[in-house]
């Protein structure tokens, strides 16, 4: 670009650190539709009841447990539906995928810490747990960064 030349503005102008921030939104995405698609497969299991007891969480079998794990539907189905939405609708796009990625990692947190409280050491159901709590973490951060350049200011 030669000097006085105005720089273009919108997407045709590239901001630095763009690529890393694309990369982590990309993997992100893909990461979001597979966990979203499991998540509503894994309550049809549940609900079918087609887990068998020798694979399922300690205890599977106690009401109270099992009333435990369907006090995550609510929060499972807002998670996915907002993350499915927010593959599906680019305006708005960072709002919904926000929303989507702190409700799953506010499930992989709830229970991680249940199974630690417990004493409870399962690598079945802690690896997808801790799965669902940290795959978030990278996007929320690009999310709500303030773009490059942009100043920012605190009113209080």
């Amino acid at each position: 670009m030669r000097p006085g030349t105005p720089r273009p503005a919108g997407p045709a102008r590239r901001r630095p650190g763009a690529a890393p921030v694309n990369r982590v939104l990309r993997s992100t995405k893909v990461a979001m539709l597979l966990t979203d698609v499991g998540l509503l497969l894994y309550w049809a299991v549940v609900f079918a009841d087609l887990i068998p007891p020798e694979l399922a969480y300690k205890d599977y079998t106690d009401p109270i447990l099992s009333d435990w794990n369907t006090s995550f539907v609510l929060l499972d189905m807002a998670a996915s539906l907002t993350g499915l939405a927010s593959l599906c609708r680019p305006p708005g796009r960072s709002a919904l995928m926000t929303v989507s990625l702190t409700l799953t990692s506010t499930a992989g947190l709830q229970a991680v810490a249940f199974w630690a409280l417990r004493g409870d050491f399962s690598v079945t159901w802690w690896a997808p747990n801790l799965f669902l709590l940290l795959f978030p973490l990278p996007a929320l951060v690009v999310l709500v960064r303030p773009p490059t350049g942009s100043a920012t200011t605190c009113t209080g």
